[in-house]
């Protein structure tokens, strides 16, 4: 029984550091898995990164993403200091990649939607889509 412990600490050490490694892009579960299986030659049942993933969740180590359309779910890593729950992301439709909307203006943009729209914004998944400097 300790080494089906040690082995499931493994994988999700592996799947940490692969979140970590990966922090400003969304990542998949079947993303995860390839990662385990084609460079790690670990096989990890899909329940176990999902549940591993929900924990993260919980603790404020992850965000989940979902597409415009809500056809699929992605992970992103973030610092659990609670910053990300405060601001915007904005990911680029064409390379994938996402930024951080930690700025000044977001106090008074939330300030402004609320007053005057009557809504408050909860930033923790909210996600901008468009084009990055580099793709545009």
């Amino acid at each position: 029984m300790a080494r089906t412990r040690e082995y499931s600490t493994e994988k999700r050490k592996l799947i940490l550091d692969f979140l970590k490694k990966h922090s400003d892009e969304d990542v998949s579960v079947k993303d995860i898995e390839n990662y385990l299986c084609n460079e790690n030659d670990i096989n990890v049942n899909l329940t176990t990164i999902y549940r591993y993933l929900e924990k993260l969740e919980r603790s404020g180590s992850v965000l989940k993403h979902s597409d415009e359309k809500n056809k699929k779910t992605t992970f992103q890593y973030v610092v659990p200091d609670g910053s990300c729950h405060e601001h915007l992301h904005m990911k680029c439709s064409v390379c994938g990649k996402i930024y951080h909307m930690d700025c000044e203006f977001m106090e008074e943009f939330k300030k402004h939607i609320e007053q005057h729209h009557g809504f408050k914004l909860e930033c923790k998944n909210s996600m901008l889509y468009g084009l990055c400097s580099n793709c545009k």
